[in-house]
Parts: structure tokens; C-alpha cells; sequence
């Protein structure tokens, strides 16, 4: 649904116009002041906000700013008093969609606010193509390359794909770039992660069920097989999917239809399947755990996706990226990383492949200061030996050995300066000396 927040101190006008859009099939909520404002923006993050100019803790017109920072994504509508057209314009120039004067009827208000509501949602859909297109996989290595190849020519068909590699490889985003490239893409694309649920409930989330077929079924349930019709699904982790579940999926595949659970009649559906798993699905078919048949429906088109420690030459573009994404995110100015930093992420082995490289920079951009170095890094990484000159060596000198014993006792603290010097038995003046000495 729709959401909208109104701030404003006149409960009689926030309750008029709070009747009058949520019969427009809007969501709406309500603020009283710039305080009250600011906590449901936080907490509901609606798509269009109506501010009032005159608040009990602050002007509208300058409020709009903090409106636009604390939400960006958001359009902001002034409320302004019949004829203050300044109080508009400023509004505008302060990065206001428009204003309303509160005496102004639905047949002007409703329109203002339908074309506000229709900017935000092309200008997420702009950014969701974006994010789902292949120009988000990132990476110019060959073994890379070659996976977006083969995804970009099977986008433009209809049959099946399979995605195999290791956890953290990206094979959700190759599913969405394939769909977004698809003539498919003007329809749904759904996700499953089939790991995540038992038999029963898989089914259920999948096929879905008819009112009264089981305790607890007060109503039909639409699956998401059919959510997705005339779409794409995205079946993750398929190699953990039940046997017994697996011959509901191939008759999907092979007819195009199903039986909801509690159902007499098949539902029909057109949707395009790709499956991911990290599995060797050979060796679980040798095993009993997974259909020969079903395995043949579904791979086929194969497409291997390489893991992070195959195409390091991409390392240090993902990890400039994610530096970028992150300071933002954080609101922090961070200048780049320096070389002893990126060697360190060249010389990882990354087991968790992008994912892991992604959670790394995260957590490092909240721990640095101007610039990313060696020692806002995990631990972990700082303790690999570091190359010189053809050779492997390691810090071995007590202060160096200290200092990274130090940053690991506050990192199991949380950062606690008193519970890390219990843990050290050193003083808590110690303690503090050295985290100035060592620029913890």
C-alpha cells in the first residue's frame, strides 16, 4: 500500500485529510511536530510526506531539509495557509515536490499528490532495474566474464537455468539480471531460499492451500509459484529441497500445473524456473537425495559461477565499491584504503567469496577513520603474514604483538574499556594509555 505521514499541529486538519486519503486506498500517518515527525519517518519511511509550514518545535519550510535527509527516497508536500505563496517557492527551492494550500479542494490536492507518489515509484523503479541488471555484477576478470556471457544470451529464451558455486558467488543477482533482461521482466520475480523451510511448509509457501485443508488454513493461500505467473522464481539452495517435494516440482515443470494442498483441481501457471545450488547435484542424485529426471528439467542451461579467491583481479574494484556504498551509508567521508590494507584483501582467501568481502567492508568503514588501513580490518586478516619482497614474514616485534592482542580483548568487549582491562589484568589508565599509544 501507498503510505503517506502528515505532520501537523491541527489535529482537526490531520484527521480530514487522514479520512480523505485513506479512502484514496492510502496508508497515512500522523506527527503532531518536527520531533513526532522524525519518528515515524524512521519508523514507517513513507513514500510522500505533507508538512505543515507552522510547527510547535519548528518551521516547515526549513524542516523539509531534514525530511529529505533522514528519507531521500521520500517527496515532501508543503501545507502552507491560503496565499503564502513565498513560504511554497522556498519550499520548492529546499527540495519540496510541491505545496497545498490547506484550503484547496480534493480536486486540487488528491492529483498533487498522485503525481508525487507516481515520482517516487519511477524513480525506485529506475534504481531496481539498475540493481538488477547485469551492470551489477561487477568484475572484469575473464572466468567472470564468461558467466555473464552465457547469462546475458540464456536471458533472452525461456528455459530453464541452473546456477551452481559456491555460497556468497552472487547466483541470486545473475538470477535478477537474467529476469530483468528476460521479456519476462515487466512481471514478478520471486525469490525462495529452499533451505530455509521444512517439507511442509515449503509446500505450502510454494503451491500454496485451500481454506479448512489443515488446521490453522482459515483461508486460500495463493503459493508462490502463482505470485509469480507469467514471471520469474528463483528456487535458491535447491539440492537441501525434500524428495517427496521434488515430484510436485517436476510435474511443474513438465505440465504447467499443480494441486494447491486441500485442492481437487489443478492450478495453471507460466513461470520461468531457475535454480541455484552450491551442491553437486550429480553425487546427490548417486546418493538418493535428489531426482535424475528432475535434475535434467531444471540445468538446462548450466552456468558455473567462480569463487572470489579465482578472479582476485576483481578484489579491488568490489572492494572500492563496497567502500563507497558503505561511507555513504555510514555518512562518513572515508579517502580510499592504503596499500598495506588492499594486500591484505588480495591475500585473503575469501571462503565466504563476495559476501564475505562485503561484510569486511562494511564492518571496516564503521571502524575507520579518514582512511581504511591495515588495522581497521579484521583480525584475522591483519595477522596473515605479509609479503616482502618474494618472502613471507610476519610482525614479530612485542609491541606489534601487544597492540593486536589489545584490539581483539576490545573487540570481544564491544569496545567495554573496563571489562577489556579485567580481561587484560591492567590498569584501566594503562589500558587507556596504550589505546592512544598503539591509535586504537
Amino acid at each position: 500500500m501507498d503510505t503517506l505521514l502528515i505532520i501537523d499541529d491541527e489535529p482537526i486538519i490531520r484527521k480530514l485529510l487522514s479520512r480523505m486519503l485513506e479512502l484514496e486506498g492510502y496508508e497515512v500517518f500522523q506527527a503532531a511536530d518536527c520531533a513526532a515527525g522524525l519518528k515515524q519517518l524512521k519508523l514507517h519511511m513513507p513514500q510522500v510526506v505533507l508538512c505543515d509550514v507552522f510547527l510547535p518545535d519548528g518551521n516547515g519550510v526549513m524542516f523539509i531539509s531534514e525530511i529529505k535527509r533522514q528519507c531521500p527516497d521520500c517527496e515532501v508536500i508543503l501545507l502552507t495557509a491560503h496565499g503564502n505563496i513565498e513560504d511554497g517557492v522556498q519550499a520548492i527551492k529546499n527540495g519540496a515536490f510541491d505545496y497545498i494550500t490547506k484550503g484547496d479542494d480534493n480536486n486540487k490536492i488528491i492529483p498533487i499528490i498522485s503525481r508525487a507518489m507516481d515520482r517516487v515509484k519511477r524513480s525506485k523503479e529506475h534504481i531496481s532495474s539498475t540493481a538488477c541488471s547485469f551492470d551489477a555484477i561487477l568484475g572484469t576478470s575473464a572466468v567472470l566474464q564468461r558467466s555473464v556471457m552465457l547469462a546475458r544470451k540464456v536471458s533472452a529464451t525461456d528455459v530453464t537455468v541452473l546456477l551452481t558455486g559456491e555460497t556468497g558467488t552472487g547466483k541470486e543477482i545473475f538470477a535478477q539480471a537474467i529476469h530483468q533482461a528476460s521479456a519476462r521482466n515487466k512481471n514478478g520475480f520471486i525469490a525462495v531460499n529452499c533451505s530455509a523451510f521444512s517439507k511442509d511448509l515449503l509446500e505450502s509457501e510454494l503451491f500454496g492451500y485451500k481454506a479448512g485443508s489443515f488446521t490453522g488454513a482459515l483461508k486460500d493461500k495463493k503459493g508462490l509459484f502463482e505470485m509469480a505467473d507469467h514471471g520469474t522464481i528463483f528456487l535458491d539452495e535447491i539440492g537441501e529441497m525434500a524428495f517427496e517435494l521434488q515430484a510436485k516440482l517436476l510435474r511443474v515443470l513438465e505440465t504447467g500445473e499443480y494441486i494447491k494442498i486441500g485442492d481437487t483441481k489443478p492450478t495453471k501457471v507460466d513461470v520461468r524456473i531457475i535454480s541455484a545450488t552450491n551442491r553437486n547435484l550429480k553425487e546427490e542424485i548417486e546418493k538418493g537425495n535428489f531426482r535424475e529426471d528432475l535434475f535434467y528439467r531444471i540445468s538446462v542451461f548450466q552456468i558455473p559461477l567462480p569463487p572470489l579467491r579465482e578472479r582476485k583481479e576483481d578484489i579491488k574494484l568490489l572492494a572500492d565499491t563496497f567502500l563507497k556504498r558503505f561511507s555513504k551509508k555510514q555518512n562518513k567521508q572515508v579517502d580510499g584504503m592504503t596499500d598495506d590494507c588492499l594486500a591484505a584483501l588480495l591475500r585473503a582467501e575469501w571462503k565466504g567469496n563476495v559476501r564475505e568481502l562485503r561484510n569486511v567492508m562494511e564492518r571496516s568503514v564503521i571502524v575507520c577513520d579518514r582512511q581504511l588501513t591495515l588495522q581497521d580490518l579484521p583480525f584475522e586478516l591483519q595477522d596473515t603474514a605479509v609479503e616482502n619482497n618474494g618472502k613471507e614474514t610476519a610482525d614479530f616485534d612485542l609491541a606489534s604483538i601487544e597492540r593486536r592482542h589489545i584490539a581483539k580483548v576490545l573487540q570481544h568487549t564491544g569496545g567495554n574499556k573496563t571489562e577489556a582491562s579485567r580481561l587484560l589484568k591492567i590498569g584501566l589508565t594503562t589500558l587507556y594509555r596504550k589505546i592512544e599509544e598503539y591509535k586504537l
